[in-house]
């Protein structure tokens, strides 16, 4: 991460090249975000790991680069830029990535943020700027444009609402929107899907909970459902050996074993949902710090006093079985037994995100099962030069 520092003005765009750097780019959003009641600072320790080469495998196989927004000596904004090997040709013109994205309600900013990401991304022949993702596809997506009276969950984004017209001012359009669901647990399933999974698995299909001894082999087993599962959505890129073994390290932390949950058919398995602990909901109030009494507090709020809310951030059925009517079902009987577990540990609700606007098979089944879109993220395209 290097590169000679862009004057516009009495601001200065400042490359990111040392670990402090890295800290002000973290604490940014921490800052511009501090009186919006909904939004929660992430914890630095985990963001440092995420957007650093020796602890994030992303940066095995794409290049990325951070800046800084500085006037007067402080920190008024920031944006990265990032190109992926592993995602996926549309077969227009070369891609690459921004993301994020946070900074003053300023267009003079917001302006020299974007250029100098593009400027970077055009140095590197890409002929359009997607975004914002933070840093792939497969963590987190899109701007927040709807929604922005509740918290985010646990590795979802939040953002003021200004954010986006700044970016569409600067000649960003609308390429994609992605979802998030809420399930309340005080409500049953609709009737026809209460009767359908009061049926029971059909033969040859069983549920099982994701089996803690044999841990590292279940999470292979769930990115490769993952990848298969979806593979012909828009934007995948599949996840690598050694994203599935950082998958694996820091699922288990969270991971409770009764919210994770496999299906099997023919002994084969075909399917799974996994519901995380919103932990965005135990360190609301740690303000980004662990040190030094956070460790007490979290660990009191995820044993003792439990969470009220949780997130769906993982399903699929394996392709195969998609389209045959065991494989249909599968979905219905892997939220109902997971929603069952969740209430009876005191779960109150429970976010499904990230969906494609346009993925209307999974649409269709959360709204079946009674489910509700809250929030909603874009991803914006812009063509460069």
């Amino acid at each position: 991460m290097h590169g000679k520092v862009q004057e516009t003005g009495e601001l200065s765009i400042v490359p990111v090249a040392s670990a402090a750097e890295l800290d002000r780019f973290v604490r940014v959003p921490m800052r511009l975000n501090a009186a919006d009641p909904h939004y929660i600072a992430p914890l630095m320790m985990e963001r440092r790991e995420a957007l650093t080469p020796k602890t994030n495998p992303f940066f095995a196989h794409a290049e990325v680069q951070f800046w800084l927004a500085v006037r007067g000596g402080r920190d008024v904004g920031r944006i990265s830029a990032q190109i992926d090997e592993l995602a996926p040709s549309d077969g227009g013109p070369r891609a690459g990535h921004f993301g994020l994205i946070a900074a003053e309600d300023d267009p003079m900013v917001f302006a020299a943020l974007f250029a100098a990401a593009e400027a970077w991304l055009a140095r590197r022949g890409c002929v359009r700027a997607q975004g914002p993702f933070n840093l792939s596809i497969n963590e987190e997506v899109g701007l927040l444009v709807d929604g922005f009276d509740t918290p985010p969950m646990v590795m979802m984004g939040h953002d003021p609402p200004y954010v986006a017209a700044r970016v569409e001012a600067l000649g960003y359009r609308q390429i994609k929107d992605v979802h998030a669901y809420a399930s309340r647990l005080s409500d049953d399933l609709p009737p026809m899907v209460r009767k359908m999974v009061d049926r029971g698995p059909p033969a040859g299909v069983r549920l099982r909970m994701l089996d803690m001894k044999r841990y590292d082999e279940e999470v292979r087993l769930l990115t490769e459902i993952l990848n298969d599962a979806w593979s012909h959505n828009w934007g995948f890129t599949p996840t690598t050996e050694a994203e599935t073994a950082q998958l694996a390290k820091s699922l288990k932390m969270v991971v409770d074993p009764r919210l994770a949950w496999y299906a099997e058919i023919d002994g084969e398995v075909a399917g799974f949902i996994v519901v995380l602990p919103n932990i965005n909901e135990a360190i609301r109030d740690l303000k980004g710090k662990l040190l030094p009494f956070g460790w007490a507090k979290l660990l009191w709020r995820l044993k003792v006093q439990r969470l009220k809310t949780a997130r769906v951030p993982l399903m699929g059925v394996r392709r195969k079985f998609s389209r045959t009517r065991r494989g249909q079902l599968l979905p219905f009987l892997l939220i109902d037994a997971a929603r069952a577990q969740a209430r009876a540990l005191g779960y109150q609700m429970v976010e499904l995100s990230w969906i494609l606007d346009d993925n209307l098979p999974m649409r269709s089944i959360l709204e079946a099962a009674g489910s509700r879109i809250y929030k909603t993220y874009r991803i914006y395209e812009k063509t460069l030069g």
